[in-house]
């Protein structure tokens, strides 16, 4: 496969896209677990939020941002991040993201034939670029993002990009409770 083209960066407006962003996020979305999560629980959790419909509504709403990476003009879509630009709802999270003005990276995601890709820029790093970019335009003061504790590698990767552990936070995935830390920098 050629990665000639660089990626294309785009805030999704048309909600047409939403079926080829959920094949991605439902593609992408089980690399990301650790390895005790069961596949019954991966499934009912991509289907319940991660469906087009939920993309569709994201794409409409005025305070999230769906931003795609594709492989290049017109091309399939690589990678995505969604963003949320309103305070943080779980008690532990707002005790470690206090303000007013917060934008949570809650998902990015790059299909993995693109990762790290030496082309002509890293579809990650362009999608990171952009949401620090979007949390600006909102006028947040704060970037917030959840990882696994298992996942170091996105830990890493998060850490170069400017982020550091600013707490824990747990969520509840189908019935598992997860324990993740709570990664910030200043946009």
């Amino acid at each position: 496969m050629h990665h000639d083209a660089a990626p294309v960066i785009t805030t999704v407006t048309d909600p047409a896209l939403a079926d080829e962003i959920a094949a991605v996020a439902a593609a992408t979305f089980p690399l990301a677990c650790p390895p005790h999560i069961t596949a019954e629980n991966i499934a009912v959790h991509i289907a319940k939020a991660l469906n087009p419909q939920r993309f569709s509504e994201w794409i409409a709403a005025d305070d999230v941002d769906v931003i795609v990476a594709q492989a290049g003009p017109d091309g399939p879509v690589i990678g995505y991040t969604l963003l949320l630009h309103r305070p943080p709802e779980a008690d532990d999270v707002r005790a470690v993201v206090p303000g007013a003005q917060i934008t949570e990276i809650s998902k990015m995601y790059v299909v993995p034939d693109h990762h790290g890709t030496q082309a002509s820029g890293q579809p990650a790093h362009l999608l990171m670029d952009a949401a620090l970019a979007a949390a600006r335009q909102h006028g947040s003061t704060r970037v917030w993002l959840g990882v696994n504790r298992g996942n170091e590698r996105a830990q890493r990767y998060y850490r170069k990009m400017g982020f550091t552990v600013a707490g824990p936070r747990t969520f509840d995935l189908n019935g598992t409770v997860e324990h993740d830390y709570v990664m910030t920098r200043t946009p």
